[in-house]
């Protein structure tokens, strides 16, 4: 049979990467496919730099519409990143009969509702395997390893970079700041890092695996969305003593009235596999009513593990070339005509347990004020933590953990702990999550 000719829009880091996992696999590669995959065509900004990869026989182009315009080409990879002009090629891709695969979450998680119909229409693929979790083969576990279950939970370590970031402080025991100027050195974290550190770029992948696992639009607008900025090395020292660790979890589950969409910073108790996810590696917890917790560990992002992702993406296009379109895995795992949509939960309406930070005059009666607002607002408190006071401070740190209870409740009492006289600074809320396999 004839080779599978693709092209590829940007020849960064992922693509180079797969162009080098191409030629130095590409036998076992066409052997799982079927088919041999070649690339004829490649688009890159500068077409002379120096690249980590061999271009021979590769055409370097520097407009990408020529090669979403080239009738030769029959798989679009689109590698180029943001989404405006992205979406441009990818939606021209699709309109001339191409099947896209892309790595692009922010793409997918903004605008796939539309790219799906569009390719829907046209009978084409969108693979995005890569989208999420780099080389973790976790779109195609829940879409397809886990289609016999109904999913009642995800919850993900799904940024390296917030990842490495709060490791290196509970390890080195350094203020946010340092360690993000360590981070940006290595290489993990932008010159910009808030894409990262504020938790957009976990919501966007938080986005994609709700929509797949629980079978409704992608919503990325309606995500809530909070950062490890503000977290300080004392409240990872105290979580450390509370027998818990502090990761930037996004979470997606089902609950009364509708669905979860959140990432936040997140306790974990400090024996649950995912809490001793380390450094830059991404892992995902889905809970299945058939299957039960399953954990997907592996490296989030790197040249080459995302291409491995892209690549499968490949050969699961190329074995289905000729399939009618209508027998596909659908896009979101489940028929276009069957999603529903089912509302996601404000904030407000979300019930977790929590971690409390305040500092207190060290005086008869504080704590009792502090149970007493608690318990105006229904919160149980599961235990409290009394430090010492720094040399010369007139407060004391205390750390309440409280069992759960709804953020509208939480948010009242933090008012009303606030505007009390012996209460200094503001209270540090973080969420607390146990991730047990009866949590639903």
């Amino acid at each position: 049979m004839k080779p599978v000719k693709i092209g590829i829009l940007g020849l960064g880091t992922v693509g180079c990467g797969t162009v080098n996992v191409l030629v130095r696999n590409g036998q076992e590669i066409s052997r799982r496919a079927g088919r041999e995959i070649k690339i004829v065509q490649a688009s890159a900004r500068d077409l002379d730099k120096k690249r980590p990869c061999s271009t021979d026989g590769i055409k370097l182009v520097a407009d990408p519409r020529e090669i979403v315009r080239n009738p030769e080409i029959e798989i679009v990879v689109e590698l180029i990143g943001g989404h405006d002009v992205a979406l441009e090629l990818v939606l021209e891709a699709i309109a001339n009969g191409k099947h896209v695969i892309t790595a692009n979450k922010a793409l997918i998680a903004i605008h796939g509702n539309e790219i799906f119909a569009q390719a829907q229409k046209k009978g084409v693929m969108v693979a995005f395997e890569a989208a999420v979790a780099g080389g973790i083969p976790i779109i195609k576990s829940v879409r397809e390893g886990l289609a016999g279950n109904r999913i009642e939970w995800i919850a993900g370590i799904i940024n390296g970079t917030s990842n490495f970031i709060l490791s290196e402080m509970r390890d080195k025991g350094a203020d946010f700041a340092d360690v993000l100027k360590e981070a940006q050195r290595l290489g993990y974290a932008e010159t910009d890092p808030a894409f990262d550190v504020e938790g957009v770029d976990a919501a966007h992948k938080l986005t994609i695996l709700a929509a797949i696992a629980f079978g409704i639009p992608l919503k990325f607008k309606q995500a809530y969305i909070e950062g490890i900025s503000r977290i300080t090395r004392m409240d990872v020292q105290y979580a450390e003593e509370l027998g818990y660790r502090l990761k930037l979890l996004g979470i997606a589950r089902r609950a009364g009235g509708g669905v979860e969409l959140r990432v936040h910073p997140t306790l974990i108790p400090e024996r649950r596999l995912i809490a001793n996810v380390e450094g830059a590696m991404n892992a995902v917890l889905v809970k299945g009513d058939a299957v039960g917790p399953t954990m997907f560990y592996g490296a989030g992002a790197g040249a080459e593990p995302t291409a491995s992702a892209v690549i499968a993406d490949l050969v699961d296009v190329v074995r289905t070339l000729t399939a009618d379109p209508n027998h596909r895995v659908p896009h979101q795992a489940f028929q276009p005509d069957a999603l529903t949509d089912t509302p996601i939960l404000p904030i407000e309406e979300v019930e977790t347990s929590y971690y409390l930070r305040l500092h207190a005059l060290d005086r008869p009666g504080v704590l009792a004020d502090v149970t007493r607002i608690l318990a105006d607002q229904q919160i149980s408190i599961e235990a409290i933590l009394q430090k010492e006071p720094s040399i010369g401070e007139d407060t004391v740190p205390v750390i309440i953990l409280t069992q759960r209870v709804k953020e509208k409740n939480m948010n009242e009492a933090i008012k009303r702990l606030e505007k009390l006289s012996s209460i200094k600074r503001q209270v540090a809320r973080i969420r607390l999550e146990h991730l047990n396999a009866d949590w639903k």
